[in-house]
């Protein structure tokens, strides 16, 4: 009994959270854009949920000046709003993917910390976004990183989402793990699509192409279900360690590998916008961006930066507070 109140409660806080943070938004929007669609104000909003992982605070604008531009950010910052102080409950992947798909902190969920491959991930009695959404109307999709779930009951497919392609957990979790690759070795990253497996061993060669596989996911996702609400989540796997980027970035920052990246999320973002408005439903979608946790330190120009004390595994501001 115990348990099923608490899951009730659960339920119910997770709603008052979504909804309020949905309300926030649509009031928040202030004038209107110079976007020509025009919307029913009785359609529901998209939702696009850009989620970044390690991403630092200061690793965009404009949170701060960076060596390299990001364009696409600083424009959505301009045209919506920004919100400066953005907390999550815990600052690694798992726990904080778990808090924002489910309403409730870590201690409510059960999911701490970052789990491994194989694991079951988030309980499924606790109902994510993606279900909540789906049950009221909306078309939804994942494209990126998971990392709530490696069981099949917890994957995405089986967790609310329409359409899913990509990892479930983090891609550091291979025969490539910088400290311990015999260990992460035993465990071949499997690249998932529809609920099957469609590269059952990725490579370093794959990795460099996720950010650009995730970006072409979303624009096509848009360009078939625009007619609809939809829910679009996007949890690039970048910048987590190792990092990876496409030919097309390659050096085009100037300022080593992290500036690459962060170029190509820019440019990921600016696809996505550009679908939305070739689609005509730009001013009627709804697109958050931010990211899991703080950047992690210790990799020292492979990680991002931040105005704050310490970084990713700490409760410190460097570590929950995110863009």
């Amino acid at each position: 009994m115990i348990k099923t109140v608490r899951q009730v409660v659960d339920n119910v806080l997770h709603f008052v959270i979504l909804l309020s943070i949905i309300i926030t938004l649509i009031a928040g929007c202030g004038e209107s854009s110079d976007q020509s669609s025009e919307v029913s104000s009785e359609s529901p909003p998209n939702i696009v949920l850009i989620f970044l992982d390690d991403a630092g605070y200061a690793d965009f604008t404009p949170f701060a000046e960076t060596r390299y531009r990001t364009p696409n950010v600083q424009t959505l910052a301009e045209e919506g709003r920004t919100f400066m102080n953005f907390y999550v409950p815990q600052a690694i992947c798992s726990a904080s993917r778990a808090a924002l798909m489910t309403g409730t902190y870590p201690e409510r969920n059960g999911l701490f910390n970052a789990h491994p491959p194989k694991a079951l991930g988030l309980n499924p009695d606790f109902m994510t976004m993606g279900e909540m959404l789906k049950e009221n109307g909306y078309t939804t999709g994942f494209f990126g990183k998971w990392h709530l779930g490696d069981q099949d009951e917890t994957r995405p497919h089986n967790r609310g989402f329409d359409e899913t392609a990509g990892i479930m957990y983090s891609n550091d979790m291979w025969a490539g793990h910088p400290e311990n690759p015999e260990y992460w070795g035993q465990y071949p990253m499997h690249y998932w699509k529809n609920g099957e497996i469609e590269i059952d061993s990725v490579t370093a060669e794959h990795q460099t192409q996720f950010t650009t596989w995730f970006t072409e996911e979303s624009v096509d996702f848009i360009n078939r279900n625009s007619g609809d609400p939809f829910f679009l989540y996007v949890p690039h796997p970048q910048p987590h360690v190792p990092l990876f980027v496409s030919n097309k970035f390659t050096g085009k920052s100037g300022t080593g590998l992290y500036g690459d990246v962060m170029m190509e999320i820019d440019w990921s973002v600016r696809e996505i916008v550009k679908a939305l408005e070739e689609n005509g439903v730009r001013d009627n979608t709804m697109i958050l961006f931010s990211s899991d946790n703080g950047p992690w330190l210790s990799y020292a120009n492979h990680s991002g930066q931040t105005h704050f004390r310490e970084g990713k595994g700490t409760s410190f501001d460097g570590g929950i507070r995110s863009p």
